[in-house]
């Protein structure tokens, strides 16, 4: 497999940070679903579009696949 194109997988801080963001607010939101809190499972769905715009942010302060702050040292 040519490891030029690999995009990596999401494996990055910034990827990790942004989906572990997105499955606290999707079991938080399922937990108040089931507690009957309306508006606590609107806020925690609320998580489920912070997740990928701080990853976003994340990534393009060099955090993403291949990002200056990621890369090893030589």
């Amino acid at each position: 497999m040519n490891d030029a194109h690999d995009p990596g997988h999401g494996s990055s801080p910034a990827a990790w940070t942004g989906v572990t963001i997105m499955l606290i607010g999707a079991t938080a939101g399922t937990l108040f679903f089931w507690l009957d809190q309306p508006l606590l499972v609107w806020a925690s769905s609320a998580l489920l579009v912070v997740g990928p715009i701080v990853g976003t942010l994340m990534a393009k302060a060099g955090y993403g696949v291949g990002g200056s702050k990621t890369k090893a040292p030589h």
